[in-house]
């Protein structure tokens, strides 16, 4: 039976305030469903180059997504892609940017937002271009699509920490607030997930500063929490700090699909990352 996959990927989520904060997921630590670890983000710290990061395994000099200007294409081989190739069923909710790197760019709003195309590495996909789109609505569109179509790999990916973020800073009581937030939300689609047997890796692709930026090398903007819940993922032994580039291959791997040529190499036996 083919494993299925779901990546929430929480723009701007912060370590610390993220395993402070989110008494859900750390509910489920405790209780040794779930695990956390740390995540080493590449640099820049950037929204754009962190997706491709986190989708293909490569660095961005090696991909040339260097910032969050480059409208394009992915020149490399994603998870979407890999996916696509052996008949896997790929969705996302997610911001905008992922349209343009994996399906079409540049976005248009009209045919793009509600995205159904054989052609697109993300088969079904519902993007969003404002960066406040309430994540109660965007976790709900991601709900849809797996009852719709359900995806072997989907991608769920809220925007509102970094929008709060940016305005408020990560010391605020807004940024907490929201981290709370998400956390209640997800309290009511984990159980279900679970239950169903889904393998959920839930990362930032970024942290955020306590002037409301991100971009540079602070841990605060470099070190992202990473939940793995699930029947596979609870028994298998992480080091306690990852390297974001080990994503896109475990994300293969869960899958039973091949990494990409590019992507770093991880031992099946324990789990052993780079």
């Amino acid at each position: 039976m083919q494993q299925k996959v779901i990546l929430l990927l929480i723009d701007g989520l912060h370590y610390h305030k993220g395993r402070a904060m989110m008494g859900f997921l750390e509910h489920l630590v405790e209780s040794k469903k779930a695990w956390c670890r740390k995540i080493k983000t590449e640099l820049p710290t950037l929204s754009r180059p962190a997706y491709e990061v986190v989708l293909t395994g490569t660095p961005a000099f090696d991909n040339g997504i260097t910032s969050n200007y480059i409208v394009r294409r992915s020149r490399e081989k994603s998870v979407f892609q890999i996916a696509k190739e052996k008949d896997l069923v790929t969705a996302a909710a997610a911001y905008y940017w992922f349209s343009e790197l994996y399906n079409r760019a540049p976005f248009d709003h009209l045919q793009d937002r509600e995205y159904e195309d054989d052609n697109g590495f993300i088969r079904w996909g519902k993007f969003y271009f404002e960066d406040d789109y309430p994540d109660s609505h965007l976790i709900l569109d991601g709900e849809v699509l797996r009852r719709k179509y359900d995806p072997h790999f989907l991608l769920i990916h809220p925007m509102g920490l970094d929008y709060v973020g940016h305005r408020y800073g990560c010391e605020s009581k807004e940024y907490a607030e929201k981290i709370i937030q998400m956390d209640s939300i997800l309290s009511r689609f984990l159980p279900l997930w679970m239950e169903l047997d889904y393998q959920v890796l839930i990362t930032g692709d970024h942290g955020m500063n306590a002037f409301g930026q991100h971009g540079g090398t602070g841990e605060d903007e470099r070190i992202v929490p990473l939940w793995g819940i699930g029947s596979v993922l609870e028994n298998r032994q992480f080091p306690q700090e990852i390297s974001q580039l080990c994503i896109a291959p475990l994300l293969c791997q869960l899958l039973n699909i091949p990494k990409s040529k590019k992507m770093v190499d991880i031992s099946s036996s324990g789990m052993t990352f780079c």
